[in-house]
């Protein structure tokens, strides 16, 4: 089905690019399509694109991908489940890491809903590399868009407060005692549920080939006034839950009956998919304190443009 330098390729782009705001599906069709020979076997055979073993494969980079995210986050997500918990005891939600739980909760809400059914269709029908590089052009004008929101949605931190503010019990947020590690995140939990919802139908969005899980849903943060470093962390947070989610259902389709189940080629990708993904979320982090989306968005605009032109 793979060999060990298939696997090892697309391993590490899925793990990358599954991060950075250009698209890993997309990216997983694109990349094999344009190597050709051998590697367009894994993407076109006789089976449809829902059977074919490729897709297998994918879910096992997709799981790798999520506990790298889990592992990364972990003192956040700590706090979180935590919080999550205190806040169904209490039946209030006044901490950072109880609004920064149920945003989690509503903007997974969505994707939750819209992704077992559409998933599998929706890749079906626009697994073409074609197909790929219309929605990865489409993806670099979105994010352009998400650069003109934020310049003009950009508000102070004295207007975080005031956000903050409107919300019952907030000086528990601000105490001093609290966690320090989320200490910073207080304009993340200053979003609205509103707000959490429209990142969450943004994140939807990636179910079609080619947008970037990561990059709609930064794009939603930039629109809902949140720094690129913010927003990049929310998205980050926010895929964890989704790719594990959509990895566990998808498990059947990698150990099921008649699936190619853990082989050493699939568990070589899976481990370099996660320390990619690992690498690929401490960069990002970094990037995003000083710079903003539009690299990445000339990047999609470019590669897109070049991958319909010679698919078409």
């Amino acid at each position: 089905m793979l060999t060990y330098l298939e696997a090892t390729v697309i391993g590490a782009v899925q793990g990358v690019t599954e991060l950075f705001p250009i698209s890993s599906l997309g990216h997983s069709v694109l990349v094999a399509a344009w190597l050709g020979g051998t590697w367009t076997e894994l993407i076109h055979d006789d089976e449809t694109p829902q059977d074919t073993p490729y897709l297998a494969f994918i879910v096992a980079l997709h799981v790798a991908t999520a506990l790298a995210l889990l592992w990364h986050y972990r003192h956040d997500w700590y706090a979180v489940i935590t919080g999550f918990m205190e806040s169904l005891r209490t039946r209030r939600a006044e901490t950072v890491p109880q609004r920064m739980a149920w945003l989690i909760v509503i903007a997974t809400i969505p994707v939750g809903i819209l992704g077992p059914p559409l998933q599998h269709p929706l890749h079906e029908l626009f697994s073409s590399p074609l197909a790929a590089g219309i929605f990865l052009t489409l993806n670099g004008v979105v994010l352009v868009f998400g650069e003109v929101f934020r310049r003009r949605n950009a508000p102070t931190l004295a207007e975080y407060g005031r956000r903050f503010a409107r919300h019952e019990s907030r000086r528990a947020a601000f105490n001093t005692a609290e966690l320090p590690l989320l200490q910073a995140d207080r304009p993340l939990a200053a979003l609205t549920a509103f707000d959490a919802l429209a990142i969450g139908l943004l994140q939807a969005g990636a179910l079609l080939t080619g947008f970037s899980r990561a990059g709609l849903t930064m794009v939603g943060g930039l629109w809902r006034g949140l720094s690129h470093e913010h927003a990049a962390k929310f998205a980050f947070m926010l895929a964890t839950p989704a790719i594990l989610g959509a990895g566990v259902l998808d498990l059947p389709d990698l150990i099921g009956p008649g699936s190619p189940g853990l082989s050493g080629p699939i568990l070589l990708g899976a481990s370099v998919s996660g320390f990619s993904s690992w690498l690929a979320v401490r960069y990002l982090e970094r990037h995003f304190r000083t710079h903003t989306l539009l690299v990445f968005a000339l990047y999609c605009l470019i590669a897109g443009t070049l991958s319909i032109l010679h698919f078409s």
